[in-house]
């Protein structure tokens, strides 16, 4: 994985950790105000470019130190470490957030398939619950897919 994908996939576990903690994102004038708040400068478009693993890698240590300091986890994290283990409250939040997508994938599966037999219910969870018990543990448990409004790169700062 490159740098930039390794920056991104830890950003975003972040910010699903976030999700799982307060149960909805941190939004892009949030962290722009803490890092501010710090004297930190961030735009729309770099903070989504770091989000996404595009762009330039970001090696900033007063920009990637303060978004550790948000989140509350070492700065090695977020440092280009790769050696930093996975922080323990993002771990077990990561585990949380695979049971909430999966407990929402059953319920999904439930109600559209409504007509279907309990046999062939019961064969779609064991498929879905093996599914992701075979995902590596530092994949991106992404809770809500879509972009925010004001998280795209074309929005002015």
């Amino acid at each position: 994985m490159s740098p930039k994908a390794e920056l991104a996939r830890r950003l975003n576990l972040l910010l699903d950790v976030v999700v799982a903690e307060r149960g909805q994102p941190v939004t892009f004038r949030e962290v722009q105000q803490k890092l501010a708040d710090k004297g930190i400068k961030l735009s729309r478009a770099r903070w989504f470019y770091m989000k996404d693993g595009t762009g330039r890698l970001v090696s900033d240590p007063a920009l990637l130190g303060a978004l550790c300091d948000i989140f509350n986890v070492d700065p090695a994290y977020l440092l280009g470490s790769e050696d930093a283990d996975l922080p323990e409250r993002i771990d077990s939040q990561l585990e949380f957030v695979k049971s909430l997508r999966a407990a929402r994938v059953k319920t999904f599966a439930a109600r559209t398939l409504g007509d279907v037999s309990p046999e062939t219910l019961r064969a779609i969870t064991e498929y879905l619950n093996k599914d992701i018990s075979r995902r590596p543990e530092g994949e991106r448990a992404e809770v809500s897919p879509q972009l925010d409004a004001d998280e795209g790169p074309g929005r002015a700062d």
